[in-house]
């Protein structure tokens, strides 16, 4: 029996991926921009059309303000960019699993799709504590995809920690 090979949807697969790999390298980007800063180091991009409408890296401390993470900062220029709080269509990339704030932010947003790196195993709502966009009261699907270059935003987190577990008090 001959197996037939859809060389068009594979061809699209990958495409997405390198696509995803793309983006997700320019949120890693930010998240470094944000360890410079002594920020937890979590970056993000938003797309729209393959053009980057919005960027974001954590800055709470900077900023003095507990939602300034990195989704919400993004999230916020791409909307003024647009001249419209409906993010439409866009994916954010991200890269650590979002927290329920952030999520309830795409949800308002209308965010098309999210792309996210590493799980976050303590506060993640998209699928390690919570799978809040499969909430049945949620007027709007947000379509998700993780595990994207989660290495390398894993990597650089542990990293971060530890230097910070090793830094002498008040440092």
């Amino acid at each position: 029996m001959i197996k037939k090979v859809d060389n068009k949807a594979d061809a699209t697969r990958v495409s997405d991926l390198v696509r995803d790999e793309g983006f997700m390298r320019l949120a890693l980007e930010q998240a470094a921009l944000a360890e410079s800063l002594g920020e937890v180091p979590v970056g993000a991009v938003v797309v729209s059309n393959g053009v980057i409408i919005g960027r974001g890296h954590n800055r709470m401390i900077l900023d003095q303000d507990p939602t300034a993470h990195a989704e919400v900062v993004a999230l916020r220029q791409a909307a003024q960019k647009l001249k419209n709080y409906r993010v439409v269509p866009a994916t954010l990339y991200v890269t650590l699993e979002p927290c329920a704030m952030c999520a309830g932010a795409m949800v308002h947003a209308r965010l098309q799709t999210l792309v996210f790196g590493a799980s976050e195993p303590r506060a993640g709502a998209v699928c390690s504590q919570q799978r809040f966009f499969e909430s049945t009261y949620l007027n709007h699907q947000v379509v998700t995809r993780g595990g994207i270059l989660a290495e390398a935003s894993s990597s650089r987190l542990r990293a971060f920690f530890k230097a910070k577990r090793q830094a002498p008090p008040g440092a």
